[in-house]
């Protein structure tokens, strides 16, 4: 089905065939999700994030390749299920996807986390002097915004920092983030970290207000060991920031193991959410059962 003639039967059956074949299947519904404060932020939400980018990359992922039918009906398929947090970033290029669940699920229930990948702007982009990242990332703002056909973008994250100076370089594309929380474009602002250099220097700055940051049980595709990585995630923490984890499932590494991920995930109290990739109705579900299997005591 292309996507034209998607969109002209969005509300009909092919949109909601995630939802039948767990009705028809027999299966009852999972608890839903429960609801946290993402730090000192203020923004109320469910601690378990739909995750759009698995594999993702040059504004596509396993999530986006799929089509719209079946991503659109998956995060139709999250809501449904109480989930109402969902992680999308230009990178995935899952922003449109989106706008088409916004027809759908009330944009007043949901929390948009979206991400800014300054490397876009080409392999000089950490050159590029401070007012032009800066007119670069308030254009890319203004074209999420159109994207998602939405007026608030809730959570915009530097994407993939991984330098120890990194707010040092990418000083202009701060700035923009700044301009646009003070117009209440963003309500609030920070970084997802792909190294520990990255992390370390992300934990002494204090505007940043939400760290997407790698844990799992293993330590797998993480930025350290466990023993380095705690210490630094827990920094956000007491100095009030919001604290979300992703690659809970080592990037699928693990998910033979996932009842001791969900389990190792759920008994860190510093961690307030976390955005898992699902890719079927199904591991929405499963992931749903489990997290009220091991209840987050700090919920």
């Amino acid at each position: 089905m292309n996507r034209r003639k998607f969109l002209s039967v969005l509300s009909g059956s092919s949109a909601s065939a995630p939802l039948l074949a767990s009705q028809i299947s027999g299966d009852t519904a999972p608890p839903p999700p429960p609801t946290v404060t993402l730090g000192k932020t203020g923004i109320r939400t469910s601690r378990l994030a739909m995750g759009t980018g698995t594999r993702g990359s040059r504004m596509m992922s396993n999530h986006t390749r799929a089509g719209f039918e079946s991503l659109v009906g998956l995060m139709r398929h999250a809501y449904e299920r109480g989930v109402r947090f969902f992680d999308l970033a230009d990178q995935y290029g899952s922003h449109i996807y989106f706008r088409e669940a916004l027809r759908h699920i009330p944009r007043e229930d949901v929390t948009i986390l979206t991400k800014y990948q300054y490397r876009f702007d080409g392999e000089n982009a950490l050159k590029l002097d401070h007012e032009d990242q800066k007119r670069a990332a308030l254009k890319a703002f203004e074209r999420f915004r159109f994207e998602m056909k939405v007026d608030v973008l809730d959570i915009v994250l530097m994407h993939n920092v991984v330098t120890p100076d990194w707010d040092k370089d990418c000083a202009g594309y701060i700035d923009a983030l700044f301009e646009a929380k003070e117009k209440g474009i963003i309500k609030a602002i920070g970084m997802s970290c792909h190294t520990l250099e990255a992390l370390k220097r992300a934990s002494e700055l204090d505007w940043v207000e939400v760290a997407l940051t790698r844990i799992n049980q293993r330590g797998i595709i993480m930025d350290g060991s466990l023993e380095e990585v705690m210490p630094v995630q827990k920094r956000f923490k007491e100095r009030g920031a919001s604290v979300i984890g992703m690659k809970i499932f080592g990037n699928g590494k693990l998910v033979k193991k996932r009842r001791q991920c969900m389990e190792f995930a759920q008994k860190l109290d510093y961690l307030d959410a976390m955005t898992i990739g699902s890719e079927t109705s199904q591991q929405i579900d499963d992931n749903l059962r489990l997290m009220a299997a091991y209840p987050h005591k700090h919920a």
